[in-house]
């Protein structure tokens, strides 16, 4: 016969009291991801299924709520100037974190540098683009002033539908693009540095080791930097109601935006809530296609 063993009555008793102190630590965020998180979504999805407007129950009306958008013109137009934003913003602001994240690696790795560069990051979105919507106005802001100085006649950043989007690409561009260096930057710290050896005694130069080496060995983290942001880049929402309203003629009237209007302008929750059900399926598919497509959990290191 087998002779059972169980554990000592004293590890039981401390197992018992760890699982009540991570309950315990856990109760509050898995509360508030419920509340903030889970039923909103529940009840959103719900809705857009309704036609609901504040001062009448939901009424139950099926997948009307999705033939419609199919048919408005507003939702598609959202859905591209939204589309043309991310792409504006993912692309430049990636390219930008990278060559910062890797003038630090190389030039310095003081403290004092990266504070600096985090800055933008910190100060409200809000306030962000008040302090860019007044300097990027076009008669007393001082980018115009600069440009007239050297002859250049002043640009209408906001009031121009061809730099509208842009202009606010830019300054969101502006804001993050610290934050999302030092993601990269600590990326970097991860590669070993025998690898860069091995490179230099190969005769290997600067531009054939970032491409073969540096990249590759990046991609989990610019794979998690990326979904991060695309996923941020739909949001936007707080840079337009500051700056342009939407426009100048829906040419900034991004999907938030377009929600936003919808629900709390027109009071229309049943199809505010269906194109929000719609962008978090977008949302989704797009997250998993990357982390699939780009082999996120993968490294070159193994």
């Amino acid at each position: 016969m087998t002779a059972t063993t169980s554990a000592p009555p004293g590890r039981k008793r401390r197992n018992l009291g760890d699982l009540k102190v991570a309950l315990i630590f856990l109760g509050p965020a898995t509360l508030g991801f419920v509340v903030f998180y889970i039923w909103p979504t529940l009840r959103g999805a719900y809705l857009s299924f309704t036609q609901y407007s504040l001062l009448s129950p939901p009424e139950f009306t099926g997948l009307k709520n999705y033939e419609r958008m199919i048919h408005d013109g507003f939702f598609w137009n959202a859905l591209v100037v939204t589309v043309e934003y991310v792409a504006i913003n993912i692309g430049l602001q990636t390219v930008l974190a990278v060559l910062i994240a890797m003038l630090m690696y190389r030039l310095t790795k003081s403290i004092t540098v990266r504070a600096v560069i985090l800055l933008p990051y910190l100060v409200a979105n809000v306030v962000v683009a008040l302090v860019w919507y007044w300097m990027l106005d076009f008669q007393v802001g001082i980018v115009n002033q600069a440009l007239t100085w050297i002859g250049i006649d002043p640009v209408a950043f906001f009031g121009d539908s061809a730099w509208a989007i842009p202009t606010v690409a830019g300054i969101n561009i502006w804001r993050h693009m610290g934050y999302t260096a030092l993601l990269v930057f600590a990326g970097l710290q991860t590669i070993p540095p025998y690898v860069y050896e091995a490179a230099a005694v190969d005769g290997s130069t600067e531009m054939k080791t970032f491409w073969r080496i540096t990249l590759p060995l990046l991609r989990p983290v610019l794979v998690m930097v990326t979904v991060v942001t695309i996923i941020g880049s739909f949001q936007i929402f707080d840079t337009v109601a500051v700056t342009t309203q939407g426009g100048p003629i829906n040419a900034t009237r991004v999907i938030y935006y377009y929600i936003y209007e919808r629900a709390f302008t027109r009071f229309d929750f049943g199809y505010a809530s269906a194109m929000a059900m719609v962008l978090f399926a977008i949302l989704a598919i797009v997250s998993l296609l990357q982390l699939r497509l780009l082999r996120a959990k993968e490294s070159d290191l193994s």
